[in-house]
């Protein structure tokens, strides 16, 4: 599979023909091969990373520098890893950027703890080509907190499979540097590393802010660790979520699309443009999200540096919507 991910109206390259209908009013059902089994792995890393994100309560573990460490990587970790490279790179190849520069912002996406690249771009893949009908990995048509988090926590036997691997993300695999974190669980390892590397860091900078006092590198790296590491995970797992699910549910259309995508403009400042999820959906391979010049898109402004530099071509820039098609294209998608 080389192509990505296509519009919505049609299935994505190399996948199995449907039928597309609109999805009628109340729940969906869950997918097919979703099962009642709690993920027990996945379950257990969310709630332990969300209790250990709580010490940010403890006031010996606040620093101002912690904060500048989780804002810096609520972006660079975060919005770059995930939305930029992920997202708009990976799956829906937006842009091309030289292969040291893609691993690089591959690596940013592996320390959000959000699984290997390939498994993540396959998901997405699969989303795109069922959109809110009852294959969608992960529609709030179903519910709120299925769409937001009941997907990751119950186990889909089908995500993970020889089949959806070749179907969604053969691409990616070829690649070998995917193919070892996926095979590997390197990912994980990854992940582990850079928390080392973050408290290793404030432990080294208290270290020398303090003259030498032990208890202030220890302090100062429990509290990057803290901060910069549970809490910043915790944040953009739960803005990465709600592009799943607010803007499934609530917001405005500048498209006629055949699903529940909606532009929602707080989820579009959390995560740096994702939240313009109606224009996403019309226009997949854009690698604008924002069509019209009030909807502030932070990701597109860094690829358009990107390009600025030498460092991304074929960047595929958005059709921009007419004014008279913008009107009531939720009801007529509806």
């Amino acid at each position: 599979m080389d192509a990505v991910a296509d519009p919505p109206s049609a299935p994505a390259s190399g996948a199995p023909e449907e039928d597309y209908l609109p999805p009628g009013p109340g729940r969906l059902a869950k997918p097919p091969h979703a099962s009642p089994r709690i993920y027990w792995l996945y379950a257990g890393v969310f709630a332990a990373v969300h209790a250990l994100s709580l010490l940010v309560l403890v006031p010996w573990l606040f620093s101002w520098s912690a904060v500048v460490v989780t804002v810096l990587g609520y972006y660079l970790i975060g919005a770059v890893g995930i939305n930029l490279c992920y997202h708009r790179l990976l799956t829906h190849r937006g842009f091309a950027v030289p292969k040291w520069l893609e691993h690089t912002m591959a690596v940013l996406g592996v320390c959000n703890l959000q699984d290997a690249p390939a498994r993540w771009v396959g998901v997405h893949r699969m989303h795109h080509q069922f959109s809110d009908h009852e294959r969608d990995p992960h529609s709030p048509l179903v519910d709120f907190l299925w769409g937001h988090v009941g997907w990751l926590v119950y186990q889909n036997s089908y995500i993970g499979t020889a089949d959806f691997y070749d179907r969604y993300a053969r691409d990616l695999l070829r690649d070998p540097f995917y193919l070892k974190l996926e095979r590997s669980a390197g990912w994980f390892g990854v992940f582990a590393l850079h928390a080392l590397a973050i408290n290793a860091a404030g432990f080294l900078a208290g270290l020398a802010w303090s003259g030498g006092s032990l208890l202030a590198g220890v302090q100062l790296g429990l509290s990057w660790l803290v901060w910069g590491v549970f809490l910043r995970t915790v944040l953009v797992w739960h803005v990465t979520w709600s592009v799943n699910s607010v803007t499934h549910m609530w917001g405005y259309c500048n498209y006629a699309t055949r699903d529940e995508s909606k532009n929602n403009w707080l989820i579009a400042l959390l995560t740096s443009g994702e939240g313009w999820h109606n224009n996403h959906h019309a226009q997949p391979r854009s690698a604008a999200h924002g069509h019209r010049w009030w909807e502030l898109d932070f990701c597109y402004w860094t690829i358009l540096g990107l390009e600025r530099l030498g460092l991304a071509k074929n960047v595929i820039h958005a059709k921009k919507p007419t004014p008279g098609a913008v009107q009531d294209a939720c009801r007529q998608a509806a």
